[in-house]
């Protein structure tokens, strides 16, 4: 991991969150809009476009292959993805422990 690889973008941070357990693209499109309540909405381009990019860095890997249904994929995250993930989540847990910190309300 470099430290180009962070900060991640909302959508591959929601992404390697989605496939802490083997779930395939459309699972992933519906975790996502569950976790954030509608807000964060994957489109598949932007979600095969970005499960290719994880690939590539080795942060996601294959999982399994359904034959039987249009070759559906599971994928999973990696160890390199967890590390990955994690340091992104470290480093927004120390931006809000600031902002805490500091005194910043929502209605400052």
């Amino acid at each position: 991991m470099s430290d180009k690889d962070i900060p991640l973008t909302e959508a591959v941070y929601y992404i390697l969150l989605a496939v802490r357990n083997p779930n395939y693209g459309y699972g992933i499109i519906q975790e996502v809009e569950q976790l954030t309540g509608g807000r964060v909405s994957l489109g598949p381009g932007t979600l095969y476009g970005a499960i290719q990019n994880l690939q590539k860095k080795g942060w996601i890997r294959i999982y399994s292959v359904d034959t039987e249904s249009r070759k559906k994929k599971e994928y999973l995250i990696t160890d390199l993805g967890k590390e990955v993930f994690l340091a992104e989540r470290d480093r927004l847990e120390e931006l809000w422990k600031n902002g805490t910190l500091m005194g910043v309300e929502k209605d400052d």
